[in-house]
């Protein structure tokens, strides 16, 4: 029989780690769909080539100015393609980061809650060494 000293003095509000945790996912699904719906535009040569994408990467045009489709410069045109993709994808990378910035729980926090867990230092487990 286990002695009722080792038993918490209280029992974690499990539903409101639960809410708690609802609202993250919540939060993390509403920053996506933000994301998805913004359109940055990578440039390359000046702006003769233009990619827009979405913040979810489906690219929804590619911009060529008539100066830069020679047939003999096909290769040089095709660097600035790749140009303009990666400077799209960068603002994608930075409008994804700016997005995910916005604060959020502590996990520590969610884990004190639970009493944290034993056997791995974190707070509220055996090695806890602010704990009684």
């Amino acid at each position: 029989m286990s002695d009722p000293g080792d038993m918490p003095a209280e029992m974690p509000d499990l539903g409101g780690l639960l809410d708690q945790a609802m609202a993250m996912q919540q939060e993390m699904a509403d920053a996506q769909a933000r994301l998805a719906a913004i359109e940055v535009e990578g440039q390359a040569g000046g702006g003769v080539v233009r990619v827009v994408m979405t913040g979810d990467f489906d690219v929804r045009a590619v911009h060529l100015s008539p100066e830069v489709i020679d047939p003999d410069e096909a290769e040089m045109l095709g660097d600035l393609v790749q140009a303009a993709f990666r400077h799209a994808i960068s603002q994608v990378a930075d409008a994804q980061a700016q997005a995910m910035t916005s604060p959020l729980p502590d996990v520590g926090q969610l884990l004190e809650g639970l009493g944290g867990l034993p056997g791995l230092g974190l707070p509220g487990g055996d090695e806890d060494p602010n704990r009684p």
